[in-house]
């Protein structure tokens, strides 16, 4: 007995709703390829990025910058959600950019526990490359032994001095002149602002602006919370550190044994102790020196004095690397519980934030007002805003 052929007129109808259960797994199958090889999305919740990117701006992040990564462990997509024991290698497809010093990028939270792509996603800018020593003196940036000055839409604590206590700063025009916060302080005469560069070189252009000069925290208050700790490291005093590179020998010592054993053990899965002062031991063989096995990356908040980051828990593994942020596709104002329509559809910067003069410079030439004459002084309270 035969059996007629299979078409659309002898095939019973399929039903609607499994029309749109096809649909359905046809659209996750295609948004699971999407999110893992192209493009992921994101979300800012916190501070420590601005005023480049504000909290409640949703980024679109690049996996084809530096290559899409590979899954890492087996479980739910896009949930922390996995199945215990079961991992895959670390690998990656090539990408069409390496990282480069001021890339926005998206990781994963390097010290949180558990498999590296279920870790939770964090952004911060590229600020210490491969290979490279970084070190903070006095809030500002160095590259072996190199200033690298705060960038443009980047912001940090500032105290300015002013010639009588009864100027203010217009608080209606903060958001326009690059300033986030005004905070007042023992002195009378003295406010602390969270500004950004331009932000500072406006205030130092005010004629009863008396000096303004970057505010610096006490190492003894944050020694303990630093990487490494105990070594009378803050925020606005740390380093030098040296930045492991791929194929980078290194000689292990007890003054760097502390900066390098995590990276050993919690990226580059070795087991490592400290036998003596001078000697070492790496999965159980005796060391005296160690070769890095993938590239690491120093990363700071925009927000430089609100931004938990490598100055506080260490460096980036490239494993850890998700994308690159590279636009602004939505933005949410949670306080006026309205969109950012300038936002939307936004270039993120880049290396392009350190391409303006540097704070330095456009502080220096501006009067400093322990130079000028009292006649001077009269003439700013006349023009004083209060």
């Amino acid at each position: 007995m035969s059996t007629p052929d299979s078409n659309p007129e002898t095939d019973p109808p399929k039903s609607e709703l499994r029309q749109w259960g096809e649909s359905l797994i046809v659209a996750v199958v295609i948004v699971l390829v999407v999110r893992t090889l192209l493009f992921d999305l994101f979300r800012i919740p916190t501070p420590s990025m601005e005023e480049n990117l504000l909290v409640g701006d949703y980024l679109v992040v690049s996996k084809l910058h530096y290559g899409p990564r590979m899954p890492m462990s087996l479980g739910i997509p896009l949930t922390s959600i996995h199945l215990p024991g079961v991992s895959f290698p670390y690998t990656r497809l090539p990408g069409f950019s390496e990282v480069k010093r001021g890339d926005p990028i998206v990781f994963n939270y390097p010290p949180d526990a558990g498999p590296t792509d279920r870790k939770v996603h964090y952004v911060k800018r590229v600020i210490g490359m491969p290979g490279e020593t970084l070190s903070v003196r006095d809030k500002l940036v160095h590259i072996n032994s190199e200033p690298l000055p705060l960038g443009a839409g980047m912001q940090q604590y500032w105290t300015v001095t002013k010639t009588d206590a009864r100027y203010q700063i217009p608080r209606t025009r903060m958001d326009a002149m690059g300033i986030s916060e005004v905070r007042r302080t023992r002195q009378p005469e003295t406010v602390r602002i969270l500004a950004t560069p331009a932000g500072a070189r406006r205030v130092s252009e005010r004629s009863w602006v008396q000096s303004i000069s970057p505010y610096t925290v006490p190492s003894d208050e944050y020694s303990a919370l630093m990487y490494p700790s105990e070594r009378g490291y803050s925020p606005d005093n740390y380093g030098p550190v040296h930045i492991p590179q791929r194929g980078e020998t290194v000689p292990l010592t007890a003054e760097n044994w502390a900066t390098y054993r995590p990276v050993i053990v919690q990226y580059e899965g070795r087991s490592a102790r400290q036998m003596t002062d001078s000697t070492f031991a790496i999965d159980g063989e005796r060391a005296t020196t160690y070769t890095f096995e993938q590239d690491y990356f120093f990363v700071m908040g925009d927000n430089r004095d609100n931004s938990q980051d490598s100055r506080f828990w260490g460096f980036v593994p490239m494993t850890h690397v998700v994308g690159k942020a590279v636009v602004t596709y939505f933005s949410w104002d949670h306080e006026a519980w309205r969109p950012r329509l300038g936002r939307i559809f936004r270039p993120i910067a880049d290396a392009s934030v350190f391409r303006d003069q540097t704070v330095q410079e456009q502080l220096s030439g501006r009067r400093a007002a322990s130079t000028r004459s009292t006649e001077d002084a009269g003439e700013q309270k006349a023009r004083a805003e209060r």
